[in-house]
C-alpha cells in the first residue's frame, strides 16, 4: 500500500471520506466568560467596534477593530500564561507541530450530571487506557463533559453560587501525573477554564494551569461538539493567532474525523 499523501488525504475530504468538525464556540460580546473574584482583574469581553461599513470612512468595503482579552472564548493557553511556565513559550512561539495530533476522548458527562464538580481522576484514565491503549505522544486529551450544553447562558455556563463556581475539572493529582507521567501535548475542555471552577481552593491552585503550563503542555478551552469525535483516531487541528509575547489566543479548533472509522 502506498504511504498516505497530502493528495490522498484532500480526495479524502472531498469524498467526505473525512469530515470536518469545528470544535469551536462562536465569539461574539454573548460568548460566556471567566469572571474572577474581587481583588483580581478581569480580561475585557470581546466586542467590535465599526470602522466602516460601505459608506464614507470606506465606501466600498466594511471592516471592525476587535477588543477582546487573549483567554475569551475558544482559546489556548501558552506555558508563559502561568507562573510555573513564565520562562516557557508564548503562544507565537509554540512550535507548530504540537497544534496538529491525535485526539484522545474521554467521556464523563454521567458523572458530570450527577455532579458539576467532578474530577477527573488518574483511575479514569487508566480505566479509559485500559480500552483503548496509553495515550498516545503528542495527544491532546478532551474531556467530554456535556457542559457545551450550558453555553447560551453565561449563568449557567459558570455555574456558580456563594461558594464559587462548579464546574467539572481535573484533580490535583491526576493533572500532575498526566503533566508529568504522559507526553500529551495538552488538555481540551467544554468549560471557560482548564481547571475545576472551585481550583482556586486547591493546592496547588488551579493544578492544570500549574502542572501542565509549567511542563510545556497547553490548554484548550470552551469546546464544543465532542460528542461527534470518537474515543480515539480522530486528528485535532488548533489555529491560535501567533501573538507575540502572547499568553494565549482565542483559537478555531477542528477535528478530522474518518467516517468510517467513526
Amino acid at each position: 500500500m502506498p504511504a498516505p499523501t497530502i493528495s490522498t488525504f484532500l480526495s479524502a475530504l472531498s469524498t467526505g471520506d473525512l469530515e470536518v468538525i469545528d470544535l469551536t464556540t462562536p465569539l461574539s460580546a454573548e460568548t460566556p466568560a471567566l469572571r474572577l473574584p474581587e481583588p483580581f482583574v478581569n480580561l475585557i469581553d470581546f466586542s467590535l467596534e465599526e470602522v466602516s461599513a460601505y459608506n464614507e470612512p470606506g465606501p466600498f468595503w466594511r471592516h471592525n477593530n476587535i477588543h477582546t482579552g487573549e483567554h475569551i472564548g475558544t482559546h489556548l493557553d501558552a506555558p508563559v500564561h502561568w507562573i510555573t511556565g513564565r520562562d516557557g513559550d508564548d503562544v507565537s512561539q509554540i512550535p507548530v507541530q504540537r497544534l496538529i495530533g491525535p485526539a484522545a476522548v474521554i467521556d464523563l458527562t454521567a458523572k458530570v450530571a450527577d455532579n458539576p464538580d467532578y474530577l477527573l481522576t488518574i483511575a479514569d484514565v487508566e480505566e479509559w487506557e485500559t480500552t483503548y491503549g496509553q495515550l498516545t505522544a503528542g495527544a491532546w486529551l478532551l474531556l467530554r463533559t456535556g457542559w457545551e450544553t450550558r453555553g447560551g447562558s453565561q449563568e449557567e455556563f459558570l455555574n456558580a453560587d456563594d461558594t464559587g463556581s462548579h464546574t467539572p475539572g481535573v484533580a490535583v493529582d491526576c493533572a500532575e501525573w498526566l503533566a508529568t507521567q504522559r507526553d500529551i501535548t495538552g488538555l481540551g475542555v467544554e468549560t471557560v477554564g482548564v481547571d475545576a471552577g472551585m481550583a482556586g481552593g486547591f493546592d496547588p491552585v488551579f493544578p492544570v494551569h500549574y502542572y501542565f503550563l509549567g511542563n510545556d503542555k497547553y490548554g484548550l478551552t470552551s469546546l464544543r461538539n465532542l460528542g461527534a469525535l470518537p474515543a480515539t483516531g480522530a486528528m485535532l487541528v488548533v489555529s491560535p493567532l501567533p501573538i507575540v509575547g502572547g499568553t494565549g489566543s482565542p483559537s478555531r479548533v477542528l477535528a478530522v474525523v474518518d467516517k468510517a472509522g467513526a
